[in-house]
């Protein structure tokens, strides 16, 4: 074991920061020359293992035959999309890298296109938004190329030293991530995922990602005026053309195809289908009539829409690790396959449609977002003046919005940082009752919420040299970053979350 994991083991956070001065900086050697990591949104631990006890020759059961699994593996809380992959690429929560959700509000940045002008406070919705077209697939730029995807004038803007300027998303988060710890070390990197604001995984430096291919999820089917969610087969082929540009970069290729590259040392994607099949109530363009998607029992058990979609990702994984073993690159690789969140219900029977518009009528109201929680913050010029009069209708509020517990500006203080101070974190968030999701029917689960369907993912580290194990202990999605590094033979704890938040590698590694 080297240094850094011996010291990552140390429970003590004061210890581990001794560990390091005495024990130097690096590991001595690179465990792994490469990591796949693949996130799977919606994948929640019991759907792997219902998965992989039906389908014991799959993609994934053949993964899990040569893996460390962790079955109480827990995302962050919010569990959306932005927090929820920063988790797996900085080993951190929202207290550390300020990201609450992909759609959110920040105090002190101004509205897009303002040059500052005005009041401060303003929403920061860094997901299909901000795209040049977000009808197109190409979401209206070059796919490898984000920054010909975005739409400057559609980023928010801030004030320094009094000069405005837009905020591009890798701007936007405050700690550096694993991306550029392996650029830092000479190695070369690469993602693909749903939409160009994931331009955000470059880090604050903005040089993290060598190669980053970004499709737009939310464009519309072609010969439609159905978004690709709005399909369980175009979300299928919308994955799928992803895994071709991985597939690429495998065989020494950029995303694209279309230049020669190193195999990054760290690659992958994220797979949207899944959240898709728990999402989509019934069948949109290109799909069999009837075909519905969500959950037939309380067990998980798939109905035939979501089916499709865990078998087509079990076929992706196929794909994937048979061009690792067609380049002799599997037994050199680590795998690590994650979530960034789950879906909430699982148990169809709990499902509870409900209006999310009593929110903007809180007094001293600035922003919102909802999906099966709420994250609510007030306008900051008048926020000292309503937060007992908001906290009161909230109260007020709460049968109709299917309340099960605020979390206050004191609570908030506690778990994240104090909204007083910071001009990130909400005024409010509403945990919700199971089941709840505000919804116009459009769609019957979701995820970003503080309940287990939430959070409960599936994770694993797959390579033919580890022999199967089953980890109970309580683990959390953020502890996926530190091993990444460890994985490579760098130094964990070069990155800012992981010392500020004490995030520790996986357990029982064997490497």
């Amino acid at each position: 074991m080297s240094m850094v994991g011996k010291c990552l083991r140390s429970s003590a956070l004061a210890g581990f920061a001794l560990c390091l001065a005495a024990g130097g900086t690096a590991a001595t050697a690179a465990p792994f020359k490469h990591v796949l990591l693949l996130s799977i949104d919606g994948f929640h631990a019991l759907d792997l293992t219902n998965y992989v006890t039906a389908h014991p020759t799959g993609g994934l059961a053949r993964l899990v035959s040569t893996a460390i699994t962790y079955p109480n593996a827990l995302s962050t809380a919010p569990s959306d999309s932005f927090p929820g992959m920063l988790a797996q690429v900085t080993g951190g929560t929202p207290r550390s890298t300020g990201v609450f959700y992909d759609d959110s509000f920040d105090r002190a940045l101004f509205a897009p296109d303002s040059q500052c002008n005005g009041e401060p406070g303003t929403e920061v919705p860094f997901a299909e938004d901000i795209d040049v077209d977000n009808t197109r697939l190409d979401a209206g730029g070059t796919p490898g190329q984000p920054m010909t995807q975005i739409d400057p004038k559609k980023l928010p803007m801030a004030k320094v030293d009094g000069k405005c300027s837009v905020v591009y998303p890798h701007s936007f988060v405050r700690v550096n991530n694993v991306y550029e710890i392996i650029k830092k070390h000479g190695g070369y990197t690469a993602w693909s995922d749903k939409h160009p604001a994931y331009e955000f995984l470059s880090g604050p430096s903005g040089k993290g990602l060598d190669d980053l291919f970004a499709l737009e999820q939310d464009s519309l089917i072609p010969g439609t005026k159905v978004k690709t969610t709005g399909s369980f087969k175009a979300e299928r082929d919308f994955d799928e053309a992803r895994v071709k540009a991985v597939i690429n970069q495998i065989n020494g290729h950029d995303s694209t195809g279309r230049r020669k590259a190193p195999v990054p040392t760290l690659f992958g994607l994220n797979f949207q289908a899944v959240s898709v099949g728990q999402k989509l109530p019934k069948a949109g363009p290109g799909d069999a009539d009837g075909l519905v998607g969500g959950y037939v029992d309380a067990a998980g058990t798939p109905s035939p829409g979501l089916a499709a979609q865990l078998d087509y990702v079990d076929g992706a994984i196929t794909e994937l690790t048979a061009a690792l073993q067609a380049r002799n690159l599997l037994a050199s690789t680590l795998i690590v396959v994650a979530s960034k969140h789950g879906q909430s219900p699982i148990d169809p029977a709990t499902f509870q449609p409900l209006d999310e518009e009593p929110y903007t009528k809180i007094p001293g109201y600035g922003f919102h977002i909802a999906d099966d929680e709420s994250l609510i913050w007030l306008k900051p010029q008048s926020r000292g003046a309503n937060l007992a009069a908001a906290q009161a209708y909230l109260e007020q509020i709460g049968k109709a919005v299917g309340m099960a517990q605020i979390l206050t500006p004191n609570a908030l203080a506690t778990a994240y940082n104090d909204p007083a101070t910071d001009s990130r974190t909400p005024d409010f968030i509403v945990i919700t009752n199971p089941g709840v999701v505000y919804t116009g029917g459009k769609k019957i689960a979701e995820h970003g919420g503080f309940g287990l369907n939430d959070r409960n993912v599936a994770l694993f580290v797959s390579n033919p040299a580890i022999k199967r194990r089953s980890i109970s202990a309580l683990v959390q999605t953020t502890q996926v970053a530190p091993t990444i590094l460890h994985a490579l033979g760098y130094n964990p704890a070069e990155l800012d979350a992981v010392q500020r938040e004490g995030t520790q590698v996986l357990p029982a590694l064997p490497f």
